[in-house]
């Protein structure tokens, strides 16, 4: 590697990072509003919040990479022609195809990256993220301490706190229990407190009323109690989740076992080889993205304006890319030996590089040409 390429892929690496900081952070922050309200409003601490959001970051990255990678090499390339060191480069005998070894290199480095975060990082976040929304799915004790709501933390069930004392005292309790339509029964309380013991989690009220509806009777009959256990323990199980989904599935389970994986979760071969090939793709196109990117702006000639139509016409090839990428998928769903065509994107955006970079090195080939026959003419 010559000094130039070291300097290259220096440059790609720095704006790179930069780009994937800002990218995931302007990312992060439209979709954690929506986490943030959903994990307070279920009763949840902060700290529920901050793991959430860790364990989306691998998702979160994957979708950007290849956008920082494009942007990188667009604006690195753009930079150094803008600044003539890609031209002078040019004009002491170095091809584009010479060139484009750094970004060529550059594109391997981030498709590295991807590769740990595609097939490993992300199916492991995504199956622990299903794992802990279960557990807070389940738990009813946070679900019910939000004071002055109407919560449903099932169905047929209401529950409404009108305050929660500091020692954990619940006043102004009120639940409705409609999950026996013949017989739905309603309770009220002054004061109640929930206890955790070996039987389950129970809501004990004191000094209340139960109200129960016969309705084949068409007859309300009320009990004034001193204290009454009304157990909550079923709750907590009507929202987890049995199943997984198919980013969770590691990728050498879907490597070895998808007959199994079919047999035991219902999702198709199709579906299956689609998520596994989809892993890998993802990597082969951080390398086309970053080749688009360079071998684009390689047609312009030097201008002390930058290169604007040829980022133009990169973020066109790019937005291109992305739309074979949607068609492919549902193809191979449906015919799943057909899988190569989930390659087909990184295929054209290499092709397409490949074009420009032959197109891009022609002129300076006439050019020497030119050079050749004038010092014969003068000899």
């Amino acid at each position: 590697m010559s000094r130039f390429d070291g300097y290259f892929l220096r440059q790609l690496l720095i704006l790179f990072g930069f780009f994937t900081l800002v990218l995931v952070g302007v990312f992060w922050i439209t979709r954690s509003v929506s986490l943030f309200d959903r994990v307070i409003s279920g009763g949840q601490s902060a700290m529920v919040f901050l793991e959430f959001s860790a364990l989306t970051l691998p998702t979160l990255i994957r979708t950007v990479m290849p956008m920082a990678v494009f942007a990188a090499a667009v604006y690195a390339t753009n930079r150094l022609s803008r600044e003539s060191e890609m031209t002078v480069m040019l004009a002491t005998g170095s091809s584009p195809w010479r060139l484009a070894r750094a970004v060529f290199l550059f594109g391997l480095v981030a498709g590295l990256m991807m590769a740990v975060i595609s097939v490993f990082l992300r199916p492991a976040s995504v199956e622990q993220l299903e794992q802990r929304q279960a557990e807070v799915a389940g738990d009813v004790t946070a679900q019910l301490l939000n004071e002055g709501e109407f919560l449903h933390p099932t169905f047929g069930v209401t529950v409404y706190i009108g305050g929660i004392d500091l020692d954990g005292t619940l006043s102004e309790v009120f639940v409705s229990d409609r999950r026996d339509a013949l017989n739905p029964v309603s309770y009220s309380s002054k004061t109640a407190y929930l206890v955790n013991n070996e039987t389950g989690i129970h809501l004990v009220m004191l000094d209340g009323i139960a109200l129960r509806l016969d309705r084949q009777d068409r007859t309300l009959s009320s009990t004034l109690f001193e204290d009454a256990s009304y157990d909550i323990s079923a709750l907590a199980n009507t929202n987890t989740m049995s199943e997984r989904s198919l980013e969770a599935i590691p990728t050498i389970e879907l490597l070895r076992d998808r007959d199994a994986i079919s047999t035991a979760e219902g999702f198709t071969t199709g579906e299956l080889v689609d998520e596994l090939h989809q892993r890998f793709s993802w990597v082969a196109i951080c390398v086309a993205v970053a080749l688009v990117g360079y071998a684009t702006l390689m047609l312009g000639s030097f201008s002390r304006f930058g290169l604007w139509p040829q980022v133009l016409v990169a973020f066109t090839i790019l937005v291109l890319l992305e739309g074979v990428r949607g068609f492919v998928s549902p193809v191979v769903i449906d015919e799943p030996q057909l899988w190569m065509l989930l390659y087909l994107p990184a295929a054209m955006g290499i092709g397409i590089s490949c074009l420009f970079l032959l197109v891009a090195g022609r002129p300076l080939m006439r050019r020497r040409h030119r050079d050749t026959q004038g010092t014969v003419a003068q000899v």
